[in-house]
């Protein structure tokens, strides 16, 4: 009442000249709170020109405080369904908050985001890639769409000596093609990412052709984890599926690339007087896993897979999509995405050390 007595420049039944409007009773307002839902009674003044009164405590067009709209957006962005997000508030008294408004309330961490994704890089010496799909409505159509990944190890600002596991960057691409997985590698360069001497991914074909166009120095490794499921689905026998595994780890466990290959060569010579095509297929791909064993001792058992990737963010980002099923559009499936890879790189950079570098002078 006197925000509004200011506004009119008179008092309650006061004559003064040079008044701005009038008194014009009052309108109810819902409002949710972090104390439930309330029913205020906002002063009203009749129209004069283009500043109609409104309390500057309340925000015009919004139900709720912004302490709401917060535990909202992060109850979400944790997992829980707009549905499951709609009932808890209702239990803390907040009524009526449609599905609608918890999906609005994230879209103001948009260009908070925007900036992490778009942030500056540094030198990255190794480099993990992968990719996950993910359904979303686009022009009425529900589609698959893939979630490009980037984690890069790069060396510690404050100790130098030491490597951590950072986000260097996330795209959503309607598909794994190369032109896809170009522009997401294009983008990382521009960006500022440098020095890459190692990658590991999976053998698909449009990353393949990417990474060597984007990262033509680079090392390769392929996953040996999908290597050997990759050799289990072509095994030709049950007995062959149950032992390939095994035969895979012995070649990948030797100590220099000489000593894996002589161990291959007689695993192919083993298989192939009965099963040609599939020695002829591990004689081709299995030293594709054999890059690893050019870098440090101490770091292979953690380079050599794409599960630096696969555990912390992969099965994460599964676990908080899998109650949306379907997202209502790009923007809202790559909010979600991106928040959850903020909070892992914030952990990964206050966390322990992923490998530490060997001296270069020996």
């Amino acid at each position: 009442k006197v925000e509004r007595e200011r506004f009119i420049g008179a008092g309650r039944y006061e004559r003064a000249e040079g008044r701005r409007a009038f008194a014009n009773g009052y309108k109810p307002k819902r409002i949710d709170t972090p104390a439930g839902t309330a029913t205020l009674s906002v002063p009203k003044t009749a129209r004069h020109g283009d500043t109609p009164f409104y309390p500057k405590a309340l925000q015009r067009g919004r139900r709720c405080e912004q302490a709401v709209m917060a535990a909202a957006a992060t109850m979400y962005l944790k997992g829980v369904s707009t549905r499951d997000v709609e009932d808890v508030l209702a239990v803390m008294g907040v009524e009526g908050m449609s599905a609608t408004q918890v999906s609005n309330a994230t879209k103001g961490l948009d260009e908070e985001l925007e900036r992490w994704r778009s942030r500056s890089l540094a030198e990255t010496r190794y480099l993990i890639l992968d990719a996950r799909y993910e359904k979303v409505r686009i022009d009425g159509i529900v589609r698959d769409v893939a979630i490009l990944t980037a984690i890069g190890v790069v060396p510690d600002g404050d100790d130098p000596s030491v490597g951590r596991r950072r986000v260097l960057g996330v795209s959503v691409a309607l598909s794994e093609a190369e032109v896809h997985w170009r522009e997401f590698l294009d983008s990382l360069v521009a960006r500022g990412m440098r020095g890459v001497e190692y990658v590991v991914s999976d053998d698909h074909a449009g990353l393949r052709a990417a990474r060597r166009a984007a990262l033509p120095g680079a090392a390769w490794q392929r996953c040996q984890c999908h290597l050997q499921r990759n050799a289990f689905n072509r095994a030709p026998t049950a007995p062959i599926r149950k032992r390939i595994g095994a035969e895979l780890r012995e070649v990948w466990s030797a100590q220099e690339v000489e000593r894996a290959q002589a161990i291959l060569d007689e695993l192919v010579a083993a298989y192939r007087p009965r099963h040609p095509k599939f020695a002829d297929w591990l004689e081709r791909n299995a030293p594709e896993g054999f890059a690893v064993l050019s870098l440090p001792e101490a770091h292979r058992r953690k380079m050599r897979t794409t599960n630096g990737i696969e555990r912390p963010i992969q099965q994460e980002l599964k676990r908080r999509t899998r109650k949306i099923r379907v997202f209502p559009d790009v923007d809202s499936l790559m909010r979600l995405v991106a928040s959850l890879l903020v909070e892992i790189d914030e952990k990964w950079l206050t966390g322990k050390a992923y490998v530490t570098w060997e001296r270069e002078d020996g």
